[in-house]
């Protein structure tokens, strides 16, 4: 999957705080991520983060995979 610095993840599951989307701002072997409802920042290993996008937007309206 085709991820970058910048894109908004929405996830399968939502975060305590309610909100599914989360920013990405690193990527790598681990993904780092900030939760656009809370700003809680996290680290995810990238297959555990590619197995739960349930959807990808991108910033300049670029569709995502």
């Amino acid at each position: 999957m085709d991820v970058r610095v910048g894109d908004v993840l929405e996830l399968k599951k939502a975060h305590p705080c309610g909100s599914r989307q989360w920013q990405v701002l690193r990527v790598g072997m681990d993904f780092k991520l900030k939760c656009l409802g809370c700003g809680h920042e996290l680290m995810l290993p990238r297959v555990k983060a590619e197995k739960s996008i349930k959807k990808l937007l991108r910033p300049d309206g670029e569709k995502g995979e």
